[in-house]
């Protein structure tokens, strides 16, 4: 390569980082003013970097075969940003290819208009809401991954408004604590933003969201509205109380008025999100958001019974190891989970094959599972071994796959990669249910085998905040349709 070959190269890329530097205040702006939240194929840009915002255009080339030009995203960014748009989420990417694609003639605010017409005016419609007061009922795994999206929310746009956690003290400096692995996780990351720390009056100011701890032991130990908390939603993830008779202790506490359970159900209605959302009901006072192995595979069993039909078939789970085993070899009421954790693949029971019928009927007793627990810390795969009605080969269920996670109404649940090189940390903080490793599927006649990929812990509480927001009332559009 000559000197002036790598000086061209170099002066191409930083071009491109000038523009993604450029993007990087309006998306923000947008996104904190008016709740817009933009993605590209599926992959929010909120928070993102300039460098981050260059490989999502690269990524598109998974789908499009060619990187989506920048100069093509920023043209519709531009035109989206004089819109008087409310919250929304808007597919910045499938824009931008579709307006370069276009043969109509039309300029940039008429196809937008066309585009995205009908969903702004529904989206104006619900802008007006008031925000909701949530308490996070439980502070672990996943009540603090559900801080961290919540805060991340942060702005005028944001509906939800996260106002209290509920933890039982654990000594002297406990909120020191809480707000220290609220502030540093192994797995995730540091926390993106500042956080400070009220003991005098017990509260955690993260990102300029004031929360208050509150320390109890029972829910009716708790007034919320002492707090100024009023007609909250209660996110128990503590996984203590599972039925209905449970779970309704919690309206012992005056200002709580729905309650959602981030484990599976006894008794109430499991919701995975994009497979059965329509049975949420605003007169709903109980819902479980299921667990996170029944999050990852029934948006993809739903689209492949939709599209092929499936008689049977298995789903083994090898699952990252959980707080419930030991980390030595000690007794434990569950069979094998005595076992050190980090040093055995321990081979487990799982229910999620059987709770997928809970979402999605049709498969009741077509399922079988169990589950290997390995020595990961996160992140997880589920193997599903099917028998279908109609016969398909690798290549047709693929594409079918690809477009199922980037057109289908299952498209935040469901993502899609073609590499050959992924492993599990390449997952973690994946935002949808499930990603479909391509390159392992194995299709022969009217069997099948897909290997999905799922972050159990943050891919999952991105899937419960879809919850929360459709049982508050905020059921925002994904654009284009």
């Amino acid at each position: 390569m000559s000197v002036e070959q790598h000086d061209q190269y170099l002066a191409e890329w930083e071009s491109r980082q000038e523009i993604a530097e450029s993007m990087i205040p309006i998306i923000g702006k947008m996104y904190r003013a008016n709740g817009v939240v933009l993605k590209i194929y599926g992959r929010t840009l909120i928070n993102a970097s300039p460098v981050t915002l260059l490989k999502l255009h690269r990524y598109v080339r998974q789908f499009e075969k060619v990187e989506l030009s920048i100069h093509d995203s920023f043209k519709v960014l531009t035109a989206l940003e004089k819109m008087k748009l409310g919250p929304v989420r808007i597919d910045l990417g499938l824009l931008a290819v579709q307006f370069k694609n276009d043969t109509s003639g039309l300029g940039i605010e008429d196809f937008l208009a066309d585009k995205l017409g009908e969903g702004i005016r529904q989206v104006h419609e619900q802008s007006t809401s008031e925000p909701r007061d949530v308490v996070l009922y439980g502070f672990g795994r996943i009540g603090r991954l559900l801080a961290r999206l919540l805060i991340e929310r942060t702005g005028s746009g944001n509906k939800m408004r996260l106002r209290a956690i509920v933890v039982r003290k654990g000594g002297d400096n406990d909120l020191q604590k809480r707000a220290s692995l609220l502030r540093r996780d192994s797995v995730h990351g540091s926390f993106k933003g500042t956080i400070k720390v009220d003991e005098e009056k017990n509260t955690i100011m993260a990102n300029g969201n004031l929360i208050q701890v509150i320390y109890a032991s029972h829910p009716k130990e708790i007034d919320y509205t002492q707090y100024g908390i009023n007609d909250a939603l209660i996110v128990d993830n503590t996984g203590i109380r599972r039925d209905e008779a449970e779970l309704s202790e919690h309206f012992l506490s005056k200002g709580a008025s729905k309650v959602l359970l981030t484990a599976p159900g006894k008794d109430v209605k499991n919701i995975v999100f994009g497979v059965n959302t329509t049975d949420i009901k605003p007169e709903d006072k109980i819902i479980s958001a299921a667990s996170c192995t029944t999050n990852a595979i029934t948006p993809t069993l739903k689209a492949i019974n939709d599209e092929f039909g499936i008689i049977k078939g298995h789903v083994e789970t090898v699952h990252s190891y959980t707080n419930d085993q030991n980390l030595i070899d000690n007794y434990h009421k569950g069979e094998r989970r005595g076992r050190a954790a980090a040093l055995n693949m321990v081979l487990t029971e799982t229910g999620a094959a059987k709770a997928v019928s809970k979402a999605l009927p049709e498969l009741e007793g077509k399922l079988t599972g169990n589950a290997i627990r390995v020595p990961t810390p996160n992140v997880s795969m589920a193997i599903l071994n099917l028998n279908l009605e109609k016969e398909t080969d690798k290549r047709t269920l693929n594409n079918f796959l690809r477009e199922t996670a980037l057109h289908s109404p299952m498209r935040e649940q469901i993502d899609f990669t073609t590499s050959t090189e992924v492993v599990s940390t390449d997952l973690v903080g994946a935002r949808k249910a499930c990603t479909i490793d391509s390159k392992a599927t194995i299709a022969t006649g009217d069997s099948c085998v897909l290997y999905l990929w799922y972050d159990n812990e943050f891919g999952y509480s991105c899937q419960v905040v879809r919850i929360m927001q459709k049982m508050v009332g905020l059921d925002f559009p994904s654009l284009p349709h």
